[in-house]
């Protein structure tokens, strides 16, 4: 699933989906894991890091991010694969993406959610795993 899940839908995206791009806070964290016990399942999770330090945008701040990674691992038991970030739209995307790669480096995770239909080249450059691309597939939204 990517974009925002909120804690009362959490029971109904561990039982319809096998990945989640957005988590982004411990509240989150807590109930995803609750409800995976409770069905026997085990997602693979994105931990949305807020990279370019944004107010209107959700994320864990780049400081907190190995505090949050290591709650995530071992007090909620989640399957953290990788980072996910939205970058600003705002300043060099590459730098950005940049940066999301040395983070995920410096947790030791193998996936990277990065780039959408607009910067999806960048983000394969700088070793994006997943990339979302709907506009390009579905068209622009109206």
């Amino acid at each position: 699933m990517i974009g925002k899940l909120q804690t009362n839908k959490v029971k109904y995206a561990v039982s319809l989906f096998d990945y989640i791009h957005s988590l982004d806070n411990v509240k989150l964290a807590k109930k995803i894991s609750t409800e995976q016990k409770k069905i026997n399942r085990n997602l693979k999770i994105f931990i949305q890091v807020n990279i370019g330090n944004e107010n209107q945008k959700s994320g864990i701040d780049k400081e907190s991010l190995k505090n949050f990674y290591e709650k995530c691992t071992k007090e909620f038991e989640l399957n953290i694969v990788g980072l996910m970030c939205l970058p600003p739209l705002e300043g060099a995307v590459s730098t950005y993406f940049s940066d999301m790669a040395k983070l995920n480096k410096f947790i030791g995770l193998k996936d990277l959610s990065i780039g959408m239909s607009s910067d999806y080249l960048e983000a394969i450059d700088c070793g994006a795993t997943f990339v979302r691309i709907g506009s390009k597939i579905f068209g622009n939204r109206t």
